[in-house]
């Protein structure tokens, strides 16, 4: 059994098949900037947690040492630490300037 086909069917074939690679190449482009996304939003996520449970923490740290000690200067050392702890922690939660994206062989500069 021998095909016999037009130049025109082949070219017809060619274009059809070059249609399929362009779509499945975007759709794979397209998927590749939704997960970046993604990871971006977690990752703020993630660190806005982290500050929320750091804080909680300290509170609770501050609250029982205010109420079961009575030496003023223990009360300020220990009240002071988690202090700092948090100063830390907040500044570097807003500072934050790079989310972190990461190049690929053949990106644009």
């Amino acid at each position: 059994m021998t095909w016999e086909l037009t130049p025109t069917e082949v070219l017809a074939g060619i274009g059809v098949l070059l249609a399929l690679v362009l779509v499945w190449r975007s759709g794979s482009r397209r998927a590749r900037r939704a997960a970046e996304a993604a990871r971006t939003s977690a990752r703020v996520v993630s660190l806005a947690g982290r500050v929320v449970l750091a804080g909680a923490s300290f509170v609770g740290v501050q609250w029982l040492v205010i109420k079961h000690v009575d030496n003023p200067t223990l009360l300020l050392v220990l009240l002071a630490i988690p202090d700092l702890i948090t100063a830390f922690v907040v500044t570097r939660a807003l500072t934050v300037t790079d989310v972190g994206t990461t190049r690929r062989r053949g990106d644009r500069q």
